[in-house]
């Protein structure tokens, strides 16, 4: 596929009418329809401030025929670009090609906001005969619930693996230097590491996203081992060669007796992104590892649970990313991310870093939460 001529009859795709010219945009990989040689594809619109995916058929992608209805919409979510939807197994843990579908199967509908730059989804399903989506909750529903990633990440698409039945999820991370320092640099933002995605059995409402099998080729040396008892306010430091690129695995268990004994009910509306970050110290947190430090440490990236329990009992577990002291740059983004994660009976509180450079990308429990 070196040399190309372009299909005299552009565009294929137009606008239906009462859609905007500028609103119309990113269609999908195509999936097999119900009639013989029928082939799907969704694009994302907008009515008003509604978000919606459209859907065409065609069985020769030079001519399109807009079907009745929506795939989904959800008001007051604007825009939506880079519309992916794809299927997922509840049953294998293998990912499925575009057109399948059947039993044991639930539909991922994922939608980049236009207005705030996130990327949303949600799991549900899919009626091919009726051409509608239906999320498993409206609570969830895509655009006001979960995110693929907490941070800077937007634009995402997946595509299938045959050789590795596997679904493959890349996305952009657009980094917040200066036009200047780009320049400098010789790039502006960046894609993240591709990861694998498969539907979480265990919750019944999140995906899991790894980073492909690949980039453990990259590993180099024997894997540095540590084993530690963290106290209230301590930091143990790691020695490592270099720390411009680090793939690292850390799990941590905590204290049962003293978790069930605590009520910290200051702390039930915790959310990473109003708390100010990892210096600000509670009963229950934060507890995790910080990466690209100095010697001094007034350069610092701490990537960290905070679990907040309140006079119920109840304890809720979050994934934060501080970027409060990550460089003493000015004009850089400095936010806190993160959002909660589910942590169930049985497991540890687990995260895998990767650090490359000016980039950490940080899974929480498996992937539940990036």
């Amino acid at each position: 596929l070196l040399d190309w001529v372009k299909y005299k009859g552009n565009p294929v795709l137009v606008p239906p009418p009462g859609i905007g010219v500028k609103d119309f945009r990113d269609p999908t990989t195509a999936w097999t329809g119900p009639q013989n040689g029928q082939w799907l594809l969704t694009i994302g619109s907008k009515i008003g401030k509604t978000g919606v995916a459209l859907v065409y058929e065609t069985s020769n992608f030079t001519s399109f025929k807009l079907l009745d209805g929506v795939l989904h919409a959800v008001p007051g979510t604007g825009m939506w670009e880079c519309v992916d939807f794809y299927p997922v197994s509840t049953k294998k843990t293998n990912g499925l090609d575009t057109s399948y579908n059947g039993p044991g199967v639930k539909h991922v509908l994922k939608a980049s906001l236009d207005d705030n730059k996130q990327d949303h989804y949600a799991i549900g399903t899919y009626d091919l005969a009726k051409n509608k989506w239906t999320p498993d909750n409206p609570e969830l529903d895509c655009g006001i619930g979960l995110r693929l990633d907490y941070g800077k990440y937007y634009a995402s698409k997946t595509f299938y693996d045959p050789k590795k039945e596997r679904r493959v999820l890349w996305g952009w991370i657009g980094e917040t230097d200066s036009e200047s320092a780009d320049l400098q640099k010789g790039w502006a933002s960046v894609q993240s590491i591709p990861r694998t995605v498969l539907y979480d059995k265990k919750t019944g409402t999140h995906l899991l996203q790894w980073p492909v099998e690949e980039i453990e080729s990259l590993r180099v040396g024997d894997p540095i081992v540590k084993q530690v008892d963290l106290q209230p306010g301590s930091i143990e430091l790691l020695r490592v060669d270099s720390a411009a690129e680090l793939d690292i695995e850390v799990s941590f268990e905590v204290d049962k007796v003293a978790l069930q004994g605590i009520i910290e009910a200051d702390h039930v509306g915790f959310s990473c992104s109003t708390s100010g970050g990892a210096a600000s110290r509670g009963i229950l947190g934060p507890f995790g590892v910080i990466v690209i430090a100095d010697q001094t440490l007034s350069e610092l990236t701490p990537v960290y649970f905070y679990i907040s329990k309140g006079a119920d009992g109840r304890a809720e577990t979050h994934f934060c990313a501080d970027q409060t002291r990550s460089s003493e740059a000015p004009g850089v983004g400095k936010q806190v991310y993160g959002s909660s994660v589910p942590v169930l009976d049985g497991e540890k509180h687990s995260m895998r870093l990767l650090v490359d450079h000016s980039i950490v990308e940080s899974f929480a429990q498996g992937g539940r939460t990036v």
